[in-house]
């Protein structure tokens, strides 16, 4: 039915699509612009995404998707263990084929998607290409000197071997959700402006309310110290320090993460008097609900920075190992608070990699913070009462 001539696939009509981007919070996030061109294309399709179960409900009530496919990384884990976790990944293949999808995109890019792509037998299959050379950032937003020693350069592990059609990587130099819409030329997609809207369901919304409400926060800001890295982590005493001067201004504080950031969040929650811990209590579609309601977010590069963003909702975000230009806050470079240091980004993950004692965390004070609140013009946030 369809030819591999990458020319044909403009005029294609696919009817049944599956997306591939299981994870994380941040690169959901940053396909979710895919996912409504990709709905705008194709009205009549069945597009289905594949994610992992903790990251669906980010996509599940968006009105562009049609189903979610879930991927139970947690059964590849305890493969052979126990009866369950051994006939789940053989239950997903067996699904992945009987659906005959006829287009997958797998903008993960892992050896890991582009097997389960390869075995859905779609006749096209669109992925990025082979990695290409890391070059020195240009831009007129922040003063990168450096080339990055890590970071993303192209489809990983042999995956794009997987492809029947691979997307060119012209530039490393844009940001990721500019790079997944790269996709659009080889499909026709529309040129329409980035669309990072996330739908809650009325349920999710209500028991973000209820929580809030049982802490009586109404005006309020929140902290998100948590992040996947050790090094993307701004010190947890600063996280707190400015908790305590938005205190000042009438806010109340929220201390948001998962059951990983407990810890931090505890050291926040402790050193900011007044402060709410939320850390752990919360599913990813509470804590969106949460920062939907917020008046700013201060995070780490973080998932949660990505969901303000999609949230319409105001973020300052710090930023030290990591190119704000690549994984940044989407369209809000006034948003990010970084260091001009060489040595930044580097895209280490490890502390114990860094020979420069975390200077781009370290030295950063929550008085740059605020000096970027009050630039965004958020501290008329004052005064009404929690």
């Amino acid at each position: 039915m369809f030819g591999v001539n990458a020319a044909s696939l403009v005029t294609e009509n696919f009817s049944r699509i599956l997306l591939v981007k299981p994870s994380a919070v941040g690169d959901v996030v940053h396909t979710i612009p895919l996912l409504v061109k990709l709905r705008a294309r194709y009205p009549q399709a069945r597009i289905d995404w594949f994610i992992t179960p903790e990251n669906a409900e980010l996509v599940r009530h968006h009105p562009a998707v049609s189903g979610v496919v879930l991927f139970n990384r947690r059964n590849f884990a305890s493969f052979g263990r126990n009866w369950r976790a051994t006939a789940g990944p053989f239950e997903l293949l067996r699904q992945l084929r009987r659906t005959r999808y006829e287009l997958v995109i797998d903008i993960h890019g892992q050896f890991r998607t582009a097997a389960f792509v390869r075995a859905t037998g779609a006749p096209v299959r669109i992925g990025f290409d082979r990695p290409i050379k890391r070059v020195r950032t240009e831009t007129a937003d922040h003063q990168l000197h450096n080339v990055p020693v890590h970071g993303w350069a192209g489809a990983r592990e042999g995956s794009w071997l997987a492809y029947t059609h691979r997307i060119p990587i012209p530039t490393l130099d844009v940001h990721a959700i500019d790079r997944y819409l790269w996709v659009g030329k080889m499909l026709g997609l529309d040129s329409a402006p980035p669309d990072l809207r996330i739908y809650l369901s009325p349920e999710t919304e209500a028991r973000a309310a209820q929580l809030l409400a049982r802490h009586g926060l109404k005006t309020f800001a929140v902290l998100a110290p948590g992040t996947m890295w050790e090094t993307k982590h701004w010190l947890p005493e600063r996280f707190a320090e400015t908790g305590r001067l938005l205190i000042k201004r009438g806010l109340g504080i929220v201390v948001v993460g998962t059951s990983r950031d407990k810890d931090r969040c505890r050291i926040v929650t402790n050193l900011c008097p007044g402060a709410v811990d939320l850390s752990g209590q919360t599913s990813l579609g509470e804590l969106a609900a949460i920062i939907k309601r917020s008046k700013v977010t201060v995070t780490n590069d973080s998932g949660s920075m990505h969901l303000a963003v999609a949230l319409e909702t105001p973020v300052v975000s710090v930023f030290g190992p990591t190119n704000p230009v690549h994984i940044g806050p989407y369209g809000r470079p006034e948003a990010v608070v970084r260091l001009d240091l060489p040595c930044s980004p580097c895209n280490y993950r490890r502390l114990r990699q860094c020979p420069y004692g975390h200077a781009c965390m370290e030295q950063l004070t929550a008085g740059m913070v605020l000096d970027r609140i009050d630039s965004l013009a958020l501290t008329s946030l004052k005064a009404s009462p929690r």
